[in-house]
């Protein structure tokens, strides 16, 4: 039987409108002494589809690595997951890694994948739907960062998380144990959580991943300020920007900025911000882990380390959490 996706809106706890989240979001940014964006803008439906389009890039291997290590430790990872569980995914995108799981769960109660960009969830959702006729799929648009309601038709059964890709990493160290504690409350008691995490490495290699030589990785970050303008009426000119991204080893984190490639100001929402030649706006930081570095991380957020698995050359990691 074809069960079709039904779309639930999250219940958000706070009353702030998106669109005034963001414009207010963004003035605190420029209006710092560095100046900064949440990376979380950067998922407009362009944004997300252009950093679908960077996970195709030779250079770019956190994606192509973790589908490895999905692909070859599938079985053993679906096995961590209780049967009859109801699999929540934060931040789902794409759904080309949540499919190396579904093959080994054929028992899954509903899936939920958890996205801010409602019309790329729908799409995804709907296409999985043909996939897995028999898998009741429960998308919820909201932002994972926040409080929100999981939607009414799951099982009775337990439930776990999802959170592939290496995303834990563009939150300072601090604010990621507070999303894992997060998960945790969302999830609620004796949950399993299956986290991607990207491993410290050599910094050519991760300076190249994040400014690919098709500049697919540029045109992305750029995209931030196309997406002010077109739905802030600020009057960016993006022409007068360039990306910049870089390993600090020092902060074991990758780094992007938007660089101003010259003395200029810009206009929103009545206000006025300056930038000087060579001045930034922080766009997203990348923090890589060692594996003894994230079991300290999950144990600080009320999580154990059950398993972790890695590819051959130790470029990535996913884990396996319960939680306390």
């Amino acid at each position: 039987m074809t069960i079709n996706p039904v779309f639930t809106d999250a219940t958000p706890l706070s009353a702030v409108a998106p669109e005034q989240q963001f414009l207010d979001d963004v003035l605190v940014g420029l209006a710092a002494a560095q100046k900064f964006v949440p990376a979380k803008y950067f998922y407009d439906e362009i944004g997300s589809d252009l950093f679908e389009a960077i996970t195709r890039q030779p250079e770019y291997y956190p994606t192509r690595t973790e589908i490895g290590i999905l692909d070859a430790s599938g079985p053993d990872i679906a096995a961590v997951l209780p049967a009859q569980a109801n699999l929540v995914e934060f931040g789902s995108g794409s759904t080309v890694k949540v499919r190396r799981l579904l093959s080994h769960l054929r028992d899954l109660a509903a899936y939920v994948p958890v996205d801010v960009s409602e019309s790329f969830l729908r799409s995804e959702a709907e296409t999985l739907s043909g996939d897995f006729p028999n898998l009741s799929i429960l998308p919820v648009a909201a932002d994972f960062t926040r409080p929100f309601t999981l939607p009414e038709g799951l099982s009775d059964g337990p439930v776990a998380g999802f959170f592939p890709g290496s995303t834990i990493g563009n939150f300072e160290p601090p604010q990621a144990a507070h999303l894992l504690a997060h998960f945790g409350r969302v999830l609620g008691r004796d949950a399993t959580l299956i986290v991607g995490v990207d491993l410290v490495k050599d910094k050519a290699v991760l300076d190249a991943a994040y400014d690919d030589a098709a500049g697919v990785t540029a045109r992305f970050n750029l995209n931030l300020l196309d997406r002010i303008n077109r739905e802030l009426g600020a009057d960016f000119d993006t022409a007068s920007f360039a990306h910049r991204a870089f390993f600090a080893p020092e902060t074991s984190r990758i780094e992007m900025h938007l660089v101003s490639l010259r003395a200029q100001e810009v206009v929103l929402a009545g206000r006025r911000f300056g930038f000087s030649a060579g001045e930034t706006i922080h766009t997203e930081n990348s923090y890589k882990y060692t594996i003894e570095g994230f079991r300290g991380l999950a144990d600080q957020a009320g999580w154990n380390v059950a398993r972790s698995w890695t590819d051959p050359h130790r470029l990535f990691s996913v884990h396996a959490l319960t939680r306390r």
